[in-house]
């Protein structure tokens, strides 16, 4: 039993009229045990939880412990519905602990624990746990995360995390690989950010998608700072700027929109507070107030820096330019059912507000199509019949000593397709990729991988002949 004959003895020695031994032993074990016939050994029998889809989806499952007490994910958040309530009964005893009459007896009406019934299906965690792990493999990144959500309800059809782990055996596991990190952990979310900068302008700033901004050929001084492009442009209209991912145009428009605009449409957006999912943990990332913003700070939170988010908050943000314009609440558990199937509580959709109105929700989607068309940084998460909205983030990381690194990064894709009622909005984060760091380089090919395959499973209908974009290996995208 691997169990030293010292321990057992300590064990033994306590005061106590019961001790365990071992718990939760293997058939192997119990029958060797019980072939001793040992004085004063019983044995229990006891409940684990299994699960034999073992890696997927792990971490937004969670597990339980050795009690059957949830620990992480929805078995901890949930833990009262899966567990159930007890029978219990009161006897009494006398002076020499024996029991001599049942005083009362609590049978209380349904004991046995419900059931969940998740949004998220196993085919598409699957792909895109698969579409994940081979982004890592190709560019040696030390970790991932990935989101799949319908745009219009807010639910959770996939979410997948590299590395994973095995529930099965958590405590072989490093306890900072058990949480959803795609809730729990915020980051600087780089470009992707340029989405609701645009959504500032185009709401509140008085700006439309053809206006010019001039991008002073690559570089742009901020006091003492100085702001770069990858590209040396010129004037470049709103769409433009995020076509091509220009931080000095999204610089350029902030200073437009305002402080206080830009932090109204970020704040809007559920940026800074918690989502409400169905997950332990939420964390409401960082947005400080726009009364203790310098000049840089808003120019830098234009392009995703200086604020960070989670990985739903941004998924569900997006989620809403694909559902004209409403924030959904997004949840995973869709229905309660007790050991017959009978439903104890379903969940339905949840409208959280209005963030921008119907018209900018849809300038937004022509914009963000801008993005996948030749030229645009998001090329490579071009679908075949299938049109997309979307858009790379590159974001630098901060090092040990607090300063931006220019060596590890965050990178990353998020969008929805087909661009007219989007089935699905899709979000891919890898962390410090190695060899090449941009999102339409890294992220927005996983996010393709993932798209296709789910847009098939779900039998969306193609949209004719929408143009695929090709490009070849030998052209560098960025973004």
């Amino acid at each position: 039993m691997n169990l030293s004959a010292r321990k057992i003895q300590q064990k033994l020695a306590l005061d106590k009229k019961f001790v365990w031994i071992k718990r939760q032993t293997t058939a192997k074990e119990t029958r060797t045990v019980k072939d001793l016939k040992l004085p004063g050994i019983e044995f229990v029998q006891e409940y684990n939880r299994y699960y034999p889809n073992t890696t997927l989806a792990a971490q937004a499952l969670g597990f339980t412990g050795l009690d059957g007490k949830g620990l992480e994910g929805l078995e901890f958040y949930y833990n009262r519905q899966l567990k159930g309530l007890r029978n219990t009964s009161k006897v009494f005893i006398d002076a020499r602990g024996n029991g001599f009459s049942r005083a009362e007896d609590k049978q209380l009406a349904d004991t046995s624990g419900h059931n969940l019934v998740l949004t998220i299906d196993g085919n598409i965690q699957y792909i895109t746990e698969s579409a994940l792990l081979e982004a890592v493999d190709q560019y040696m990144a030390d970790s991932a995360m990935a989101i799949v959500m319908q745009p219009q309800t807010g639910a959770v059809l996939a979410i997948a995390h590299y590395p994973t782990i095995n529930p099965n055996s958590y405590l072989k596991f490093d306890r900072s690989l058990w949480r959803n990190r795609t809730v729990t952990d915020p980051f600087e979310p780089g470009s992707t950010m340029k989405i609701f900068s645009a959504a500032a302008a185009l709401e509140y700033g008085n700006i439309k998608h053809n206006d010019l901004f001039f991008c002073e050929n690559g570089s742009y001084k901020i006091g003492k700072n100085v702001v770069h492009d990858i590209g040396k442009h010129g004037w470049l209209s709103l769409q433009q700027i995020i076509k091509f991912s220009s931080n000095i145009g999204a610089v350029k428009i902030s200073e437009k929109v305002g402080s206080k605009n830009l932090y109204h449409t970020l704040q809007t957006f559920g940026f800074g507070t918690k989502t409400g999912i169905d997950c332990p943990g939420e964390t409401t990332g960082s947005l400080f107030h726009y009364s203790s913003w310098s000049n840089m700070d808003i120019g830098a939170i234009s392009f995703g820096h200086g604020i960070a988010v989670s990985a739903v908050q941004l998924i569900t943000a997006v989620s809403a330019i694909a559902n004209d314009g409403i924030l959904m609440k997004p949840y995973i558990v869709k229905e309660i059912s007790d050991q017959m199937g009978n439903p104890v509580n379903s969940v339905k959709p949840a409208k959280v507000r209005r963030v921008i109105s119907s018209r900018t929700a849809r300038i937004l989607q022509n914009i963000l199509k801008t993005v996948i068309s030749e030229d645009g940084t998001g090329i490579n998460a071009a679908l075949d019949r299938y049109s997309v909205c979307g858009k790379t983030g590159t974001a630098r990381k901060i090092d040990e000593e607090g300063r931006y690194s220019n060596k590890k990064h965050i990178a990353s894709f998020v969008g929805f397709t087909p661009s007219e009622n989007p089935a699905i909005a899709i979000l891919v984060v890898i962390d410090e990729p190695k060899g090449n760091h941009y999102g339409g380089v890294v992220a927005a090919p996983v996010f393709k991988k993932i798209a296709q395959q789910t847009l098939n499973y779900l039998n969306v209908p193609p949209e004719g002949d929408s143009t695929k974009f090709r490009v070849s290996v030998e052209k560098t995208v960025n973004g």
